[in-house]
């Protein structure tokens, strides 16, 4: 059983960064794929971001690729997500997840509970 915590999330004025830690227990961290997803207000939750367990694979949703970068650090079991050139739009409440790797949440079994992330105009 793998449990995930997220942290980093705020404020942030547009076109200001943040960068989202999530933090990994109880399993084999290397063995899973990680990703990041997010729901906006009223909306479904989407992929924004999702590595391979290496590192070496990534996937980013349009709307946020060339802005957020996916990384992760397998010996400390940690996971992040820097979110540069923020919009208003990025506003959502953003989960991590550990799966395999994919596009679709059915693609992961764990999931943080969220940190929410608020872009003011």
């Amino acid at each position: 059983q793998v449990q995930l915590v997220e942290s980093g999330g705020g404020l942030v004025q547009a076109g200001g960064s943040l960068r989202l830690s999530c933090a990994a227990s109880g399993g084999t961290f290397s063995r899973y794929a990680m990703g990041w997803f997010r729901q906006a207000p009223g909306k479904g939750r989407e992929l924004a971001a999702t590595s391979t367990w290496s590192g070496g694979s990534t996937y980013y949703a349009g709307s946020v690729k060339g802005r957020f970068t996916i990384t992760r650090d397998n010996a400390n079991n940690m996971v992040y997500l820097q979110m540069n050139s923020l919009k208003p739009e990025d506003t959502a409440v953003y989960y991590c997840a550990a799966g395999t790797y994919g596009n679709s949440q059915s693609d992961y079994a764990y999931w943080g509970r969220g940190t929410q992330v608020t872009v003011s105009s």
